[in-house]
């Protein structure tokens, strides 16, 4: 139980650093992670997700709290604020993130947040307009996987084997 509230404390002490290399060495070859904007990402796409918004995260101030863990899953609630790349707009995202844990890895990551908030910050007037359609919401998350195919076309070390 001890050892899972050391990943997790871990994973987001990297992730206050902007250490992409730390925050995928908490995870299992397994990793399966889930959010509002990256709805199903496995393996190497998850540990490029991480990479890509640590390198653009250039402002990323990160806290995290309420963490708890026993031996088979754990919680913690982690805040984000950031300066939103495309439109340069401030944005303060509130997770409430679940872990599943295997081997002594993190093997399960969901991040659940209000992604129409998301858009209100990240986007201005057309997000707080349409951020909560499922239009918008499945433009987010076409544009947010169409940016990490980019990154992982970029980055060869997370392309998979063929």
């Amino acid at each position: 139980m001890r050892a899972n509230l050391e990943v997790i404390d871990s994973f987001y002490r990297a992730l206050q650093r902007r250490d992409h290399v730390a925050m995928a060495a908490c995870y299992h070859r397994s990793i399966h992670f889930s959010d509002p904007a990256f709805p199903d990402l496995r393996g190497g796409e998850v540990s490029a997700m991480w990479h890509m918004l640590c390198d653009r995260g250039t402002d990323l101030e990160v806290t995290f709290a309420h963490v708890d863990a026993n031996d088979e899953q754990g919680v913690a609630h982690w805040e984000a604020r950031y300066t939103f790349p495309a439109t340069g707009r401030r944005v303060h995202n509130i997770v409430d993130a679940s872990f599943v844990f295997e081997d002594g890895k993190i093997i399960r990551h969901v991040d659940d947040f209000d992604l129409w908030r998301w858009t209100r910050m990240a986007l201005g007037t057309s997000g707080t307009l349409a951020g909560w359609t499922r239009f918008m919401q499945k433009k987010v998350r076409s544009t947010a996987a169409a940016g990490l195919r980019r990154f992982i076309d970029e980055h060869p070390e997370y392309r998979e084997p063929t």
